[in-house]
């Protein structure tokens, strides 16, 4: 085989598919430094593919969405179709890019591109984020020469345990040496213990209400907070602290969630997959509190963390003030409880699967 080789990343949609097949390009691209890897990626106009993939340095085309109902209606009659529109347009794509492989990461890019590479006998490559994978990889699983996965024990045909290619940013992220810099970027105290409060990059109004209910009594026990609320959540306030309480900093957004990581010696959040395999790469334990909504993925992404004794699960429903003052306030101030949980999260990470994915990739093309 001469020239370089071409891989077409399909991962558009949201931020958990598109992260993921960043991190997987980052590291191909590192490979390919002088030319061995042309790297393309597959989305949709819809997606925040169209902003973030551009950004990265990565050539995007566009291809028709093929969204797919979660319960029987009316709009699973216009599917076929659909389907048949987008997998043409990409086997015409594939065919131009002279594409050695195609890699997935779910969603409705990914179920057109793993149909068009089927066709066009170009072998596929899945990547599943859940715990609990959705229709398109349980598709793309039987039809890929290679199936990866982030959580042991995802139900997919073939599934190997790889774990979730991450930024460096934070897969190489060493909090302790990060600390004190990062504690003084968001203005908050040097030696306080210190708890990282977000819902994802929208916020999330449950873990709003409890954080700051419980702010006086986490800045009580010297308990100072890092809390993002989410930028359309303006109307979320916490009370003026006095002079020589610990500080509460409530901010919209985290654009630096490595220095956000290193600042943190305790996290509340949500239980996305990105979220906790950023979280145990860089092992901060969390109280993880999963979407109430869905299918359930969120508490499965989380279990085995928490199963491994690297962090807490509560249920949104039970999640309230008196909650965090009787269970995070005691953890978060007892430093070798910490350093345990720290060690048991770590321990459950993956900080180098995009190395092992780029070589599961290459290792297909063929290269």
């Amino acid at each position: 085989m001469n020239g370089p080789v071409s891989v077409v990343l399909a991962g558009g949609g949201t931020g958990g598919h598109i992260e993921p097949m960043l991190a997987l390009a980052d590291a191909l691209r590192r490979r390919g430094a002088e030319g061995g890897v042309r790297i393309t990626c597959l989305g949709t106009a819809r997606g925040l593919e169209t902003r973030l993939v551009p950004a990265r340095g990565y050539d995007l085309r566009l291809i028709p969405p093929v969204p797919l109902p979660r319960k029987p209606t009316l709009d699973l009659l216009r599917v076929p179709g659909r389907v048949r529109r987008s997998v043409a347009e990409t086997r015409s794509l594939l065919r131009e890019l002279d594409a050695d492989v195609v890699v997935g990461f779910g969603g409705y890019v990914a179920l057109p591109a793993y149909l068009a590479a089927r066709r066009e006998r170009v072998p596929i490559v899945v990547h599943e984020q859940n715990a609990l994978p959705g229709l398109a990889n349980r598709i793309g699983a039987r039809l890929a020469a290679r199936v990866a996965v982030t959580t042991p024990g995802t139900p997919l045909h073939g599934g190997a345990h790889v774990g979730m290619p991450l930024r460096t940013t934070i897969s190489t992220l060493d909090r302790g040496s990060r600390r004190a810099e990062a504690r003084a970027v968001f203005g908050l105290d040097a030696d306080r213990p210190t708890l990282l409060v977000f819902g994802g990059s929208q916020g999330a109004a449950s873990l709003n209400r409890a954080a700051v209910g419980a702010a006086e009594a986490l800045t009580a026990a010297g308990v100072q907070v890092l809390h993002a609320r989410g930028p359309k959540n303006t109307d979320v306030e916490v009370p003026p602290r006095s002079a020589g309480q610990a500080p509460y900093v409530l901010v919209d957004y985290l654009e630096r969630m490595d220095l956000a990581y290193a600042a943190a010696d305790l996290a509340l959040c949500r239980a996305g997959a990105v979220t906790v395999a950023e979280l145990s790469a860089v092992g901060l334990p969390a109280a993880f509190v999963p979407l109430p909504i869905g299918n359930g993925e969120q508490r499965r992404n989380a279990l085995p963390v928490v199963e491994a004794g690297g962090g807490l699960l509560v249920e949104d429903a039970d999640l309230s003030p008196s909650w965090i003052q009787q269970q995070i306030v005691p953890l978060v101030t007892d430093p070798a409880a910490l350093a345990g949980y720290a060690a048991r999260a770590a321990a459950t990470g993956a900080p180098d699967a995009d190395e092992r994915l780029a070589d599961i990739v290459l290792e297909v093309a063929g290269r």
